[in-house]
């Protein structure tokens, strides 16, 4: 199809379909071997033949299409036909033809749900049903009863406008997901939302491993998923008892892998050596504007095969050559990830559309009539028939006897090895100490100004204490950003890594970075976070947003160098927008500390909050302490959002607002004005969660004299003052003092600003 010359035939009449299908299990092993070498990948020529299902299935086994070794550049050693039992060869047929049913009954799922709403994407769970038929009914390991089992295979749906596609297997599969949820395909309240969701406040859809919907994320919290099985395994595994083996896969399209976030995590999956990552590649040759080919000409297998991956390719169709494919890349343990290109047709059996971009969203619901009665499904619609429905009986108790093998395993486990069962345990359940426990658990922190990313290095020593499921990362700036897990080990495959390793080196790759926290996350097992200056965090933006729709409370993000105080480095390095562009996204705690105690608070919010992630904003510069607040009533305060950093010693007549670097020139400033109280509020979005009697007792709605401070943009102040001294401009390169003095950030102009307000 995309190499030299395809091959067409053509055998329609069902009578010669029959008589086929009983000769061709009866091939000769050397034409069988023929045959095979004719249809799998790294051949000249593709041998593509219109079969019914049936025949295609018998036409692949008794080609003795038995299993493949990777040789060079993955290309496919096949094995020699086996002497096969009539009987052997007939029960595979009639899996074959269980699967090739169930994959035509799962279109039908798709194309009435879509066309019940009038609304969805019907091209890819059209075009990837042999896909869908091979991962849930012969090579995942999963239990519908228990979504939740910590050694289930994972699968991401990365292209996840084809949410149909998903809904329909989890359905056949024997998840909770109804017919009757089916049907209320992107309707309210429904769980099936137009994308795939991670179960949350919103929707609790069973089975659902990860958010997606923007092209190329999916793939790329794949990695995340990968590295946290890695890190599981070696940290939880013993000689005598391994309790974490199982694979992630993904399935994605072009328009995943035209975005470059999907190319960084490639990179760095490779790099680690992620060999539980399969990746299957939808490819369809269409996107939603033009064919494919307007857009891209790359040779997409070499260039995976560059970054390190094993790569295959083949007919998506072709259920025997699909399932040999995923079962050679599960059991291929060579330190490659695996990249399946398998080609398909975009929307596939109706006719009107299939193989053209039209077929990528609803343009197909006036042909579903007749493409169901095409693909020989009755005019019941939602029709499952009982076949298939027995058909994943039996493979639910192929899983439910894996399943209580590995129940047996982690009981013996278990017992020989109580700690790390408790350990464990506690990550999963997400099992940390109380915030105000935490908080007594680490040292006071001093009285020495000190930059608040130098007060972080300290308390991320001691929440890894705390918290042993903790892990954080790097866009290349440990040594900036202050992160560094000492004593953690670093993870990853070469040089001084190992998968048990707590401290993880992203590369320049600050949005794969971001899709890989968020894959952590997902998986369910570490809390993890991720460094870089707050200026890049644009580069990762999306992947803050979708965390925290997705309500990931085990992630967080650390972002030092925060305002124009950076100095030196000028404009393109002074975030001035940054701080407000992040707290405007619902969910996401944004924590800008003033000292090093609220910078302790910051952190324990951080790794004991279960609502959302949490943003870390910390300054290059040195901060003075507020060493007039004893160090527990400012760790009390900031976990709260904002607390009294200075109480007025007269009537109460001003009051003054600030946060982060602003907060000792709020200080300096009040501390000749008897009836001004100064408020440090390092988190908006905790304030507004306290009570109404907190918040009142902080900011009195009997005082509307209130200025507030902050070296960025004026605008989100002004919910809670009437006067702001902001920064609403970019800075310029100078030293970060003279940078901040001349841009109105000293306590000098605060006093100035002050003065003019009535």
């Amino acid at each position: 199809r995309t190499q030299g010359t395809s091959h067409l035939v053509n055998i329609d009449d069902e009578m010669h379909q029959q008589s086929i299908i009983f000769s061709l299990i009866n091939l000769s092993a050397s034409r069988s071997q023929y045959l095979a070498r004719r249809i799998h990948y790294n051949a000249p020529t593709y041998l593509k033949m219109k079969f019914s299902m049936l025949a295609v299935a018998a036409t692949a086994f008794a080609a003795g299409v038995n299993g493949f070794s990777a040789a060079p550049r993955a290309s496919f050693g096949i094995r020699q036909a086996s002497s096969l039992k009539m009987a052997d060869a007939a029960t595979e047929v009639d899996k074959m033809a269980a699967l090739a049913t169930a994959a035509n009954e799962a279109r039908g799922l798709a194309m009435d749900s879509i066309a019940a709403a009038h609304s969805g994407h019907m091209g890819l769970p059209l075009g990837c049903a042999e896909i869908g038929a091979t991962l849930y009914g012969s090579q995942m390991q999963y239990n519908p009863k228990d979504t939740t089992w910590i050694n289930r295979d994972r699968f991401i749906l990365s292209a996840g406008h084809g949410s149909m596609f998903l809904y329909s297997w989890l359905n056949l599969a024997g998840f909770d997901l109804s017919i009757d949820e089916l049907k209320n395909f992107r309707q309210h309240h429904s769980q099936t939302p137009g994308h795939p969701e991670f179960p949350n406040s919103e929707h609790t859809t069973p089975g659902i491993e990860c958010t997606t919907g923007p092209l190329g994320a999916g793939v790329s919290n794949a990695v995340g998923f990968a590295v946290s099985e890695k890190m599981a395994a070696a940290r939880y595994n013993t000689d005598e008892h391994k309790i974490f083996d199982h694979h992630i896969f993904a399935l994605a399209g072009d328009g995943c892998f035209q975005e470059g976030v999907s190319a960084e995590s490639a990179c760095f999956a490779a790099h680690e050596k992620l060999d539980n990552l399969i990746v299957l590649y939808d490819s369809n040759e269409v996107t939603l504007d033009k064919m494919a080919e307007y857009t891209q000409s790359e040779d997409i297998i070499k260039r995976y095969e560059a970054y390190g991956w094993e790569t295959y390719e083949i007919d998506g169709h072709d259920l025997a050559v699909v399932e040999e494919t995923i079962a050679a890349a599960k059991a291929s343990n060579n330190g490659k990830p695996k990249f399946i290109k398998c080609n398909t047709i975009i929307g596939k059996g109706m006719e009107e559309t299939e193989g053209t971009n039209a077929a990528h969203g609803e343009a197909g619901v006036p042909y579903v009539d007749k493409a169901r009665a095409a693909i020989g499904l009755p005019e019941e619609k939602w029709f499952v028939s009982e076949g298939t429905r027995d058909f994943f009986k039996g493979v639910q108790e192929k899983n439910a006897k894996i399943y209580a093998d590995w129940q047996a395993t982690y009981s013996a486990w278990k017992e020989a090895n109580p700690e790390k069962a408790a350990e464990l345990e506690a990550a999963v359940n997400d099992d940390v100490m109380p915030a105000e426990e935490m908080m007594k658990v680490i040292p006071e922190m001093g009285t020495d100004a000190e930059a608040t990313r130098v007060s972080g290095f300290k308390v991320i020593q001691e929440i890894a204490k705390a918290v042993p499921n903790y892990i954080s990362g790097s866009a290349d700036l440990h040594g900036s950003t202050r992160n560094y897990i000492n004593d953690g080990g670093n993870f990853g495959a070469g040089f001084d890594k190992s998968y048990a390793g707590k401290n993880l080196y992203f590369g320049i790759r600050e949005h794969a970075m971001g899709a890989i926290l968020n894959g952590i996350a997902y998986h369910g097992i570490f809390k993890a976070s991720g460094s870089t200056f707050l200026v890049f965090v644009d580069y990762f933006r999306p992947t803050i947003r979708v965390a925290s729709l997705a309500e990931l409370n085990r992630v967080s993000y650390i972002l030092t160098h925060d305002s124009i105080g950076v100095g030196e480095d000028g404009p393109t390095h002074q975030p001035v927008e940054t701080v407000s562009g992040l707290r405007v996204i619902p969910n996401l705690d944004v924590f800008r500390p003033s000292d090093a105690e609220e910078t302790v608070a910051a952190y324990v919010s951080s790794v004991t909050r279960k609502e959302g992630p949490t943003a870390l904003i910390l300054s290059r510069q040195n901060l003075a302490q507020n060493n007039d607040v004893p160090a527990h009533e400012r760790r009390e305060g900031a976990l709260k959002g904002a607390y009294i950093a200075k109480k007025e010693t007269a009537d109460l007549d001003l009051i003054i607002i600030a946060t982060g670097s602003e907060v000792q020139h709020a200080l300096a400033a009040a501390k000749d004005m008897p009836g001004a109280r100064v408020v440090s509020m390092p988190c908006m979005e905790l304030y507004e969660r306290q009570s109404d009697d907190y918040k009142e007792s902080v900011l009195p709605s009997t005082c509307t004299k209130r200025i507030a401070m902050e070296a960025g943009v004026s605008a989100p102040w002004y919910k809670y003052a009437s006067k702001v001294v902001g920064v609403d401009r970019f800075g310029f390169s100078a030293p970060g003092d003279i940078v901040m003095k001349e841009l109105g950030m000293s306590a000098e102009n605060l006093a100035s600003e002050i003065a003019t307000m009535n």
